[in-house]
């Protein structure tokens, strides 16, 4: 009896204290009910740009670099000057080749005059003969000078022939002093100087060609399992590429860049150590903000069909599992192995096998639920509602 009191008289004491005793609480859980539906996931893909192609830059003939006329990272279109090689050697070759050319045209002018000449002569001597005043002898002898006449006529315009050839020659190399640019592109790392002696074996920078830019990236071997199963067959791969989504690029920063890809190739054979695909998306870049090297995230919407969804807090990963808690009857927890696959947009999971619709999981507070352990809802309208019924 005196413990009985002495317990009354301390709960008075605490209670005229303010001090508040312990309460029981309940974690409460929410759940939701597994469904099957049709969803457009974004899924990403880590992604590396290439330029459309990447140009060595070197000169067709040797000489002394006189002008660098760009500068490292400056955008170019193509036939634009990059370099420009001393030209007065060049422009002297063709000056003498011009000289030489005019030269055989005045030898082939003489020819024909003679040849003209000789024709004469043999065809007066061809009537004498016929007439019977000059001998036989004459009249050979006017036909040799003659066939000798055009002979050097032919020999002549050969040698305008080749004359005309090394004038072209000498144009080309008087061409190959300005150095243009073969594609349209950045320029790269210039490793020359005014001033230099340079040859064909100089290289003198990179182009890099970024009026389309690619994004190669591996698909993954999720995809791959899935064409196979599939059965699509090679010639049918042009078919399927041509059906699938417009892509965007994402850099590293989180920027979007602008304009939509379009995937262009999926290789044949599957890469036998990481058993994945290489794809290769084109982007196009008027702007030229896109380099060969920046590293991305290439994201392709895919539709997937007839799938359960659940958030990602509902999975809690145990070693080398995944569990998920669902509800019984008696609203206790059990734990249910799942496969799932990520889908790639930081919030949700497809789960594969382990889940059926109509299955009643718990979803935030996951990680705290024990096996066996009794759930507590939260009071919403819809559980009121359900008891009511």
């Amino acid at each position: 009896m005196k413990t009985f009191k002495w317990t009354l008289v301390l709960c008075i004491a605490l209670a005229s204290c303010n001090i508040d005793m312990p309460q029981e609480k309940h974690s409460s859980f929410e759940t939701m009910t597994v469904k099957k539906s049709d969803i457009e996931l974004p899924y990403k893909f880590s992604a590396r740009m290439k330029g459309q192609n990447d140009v060595t830059v070197s000169p067709q003939i040797s000489g002394q670099l006189m002008k660098i006329c760009v500068t490292e990272g400056q955008q170019v279109r193509r036939g634009q000057t990059l370099f420009v090689i001393d030209s007065r050697n060049a422009q002297h070759e063709v000056e003498s080749a011009q000289a030489n050319l005019q030269a055989a045209q005045a030898n082939l002018t003489a020819a024909q005059a003679q040849a003209n000449s000789a024709k004469l002569e043999f065809d007066s001597n061809k009537n004498l003969f016929d007439k019977k005043i000059v001998s036989s002898y004459m009249l050979e002898n006017s036909r040799n000078s003659y066939n000798q006449a055009l002979a050097a006529v032919s020999q002549a315009k050969a040698a305008i022939a080749q004359a005309q050839s090394a004038v072209n020659h000498a144009k080309v190399n008087l061409g190959f002093c300005t150095i243009t640019a073969p594609v349209s592109g950045v320029i790269g790392e210039i490793s020359v100087r005014a001033g230099d002696q340079v040859s064909p074996m100089t290289q003198m920078t990179i182009l890099s060609g970024n009026t389309t830019m690619f994004a190669e990236f591996s698909v993954t071997e999720s995809v791959v399992e899935a064409l196979v199963k599939s059965g699509m067959k090679a010639a049918e791969v042009d078919k399927y590429i041509s059906n699938l989504p417009p892509a965007m690029f994402v850099m590293k920063n989180g920027t979007e860049y602008p304009f939509q890809g379009h995937v262009v190739s999926l290789t044949g054979v599957v890469n036998a150590s990481t058993g994945s695909l290489t794809c290769k998306v084109s982007f196009p870049n008027p702007d030229g903000h896109l380099y060969s090297g920046i590293q991305g995230s290439v994201v392709m919407p895919f539709s997937e069909k007839d799938v359960i969804v659940i958030p990602q807090n509902a999975v809690v990963r145990l070693q080398d599992k995944s569990l998920v808690y669902k509800v019984k009857a008696d609203s206790t927890a059990t734990a249910v192995d799942v496969t799932t696959e990520d889908p790639g947009n930081g919030k949700d999971f497809i789960v594969t096998t382990g889940l059926r619709e109509g299955d009643k999981i718990v979803t935030v507070g996951a990680n705290n639920v024990t096996e066996g352990m009794r759930v507590l809802y939260p009071e919403t309208t819809e559980s009121k509602s359900e008891d009511k019924k």
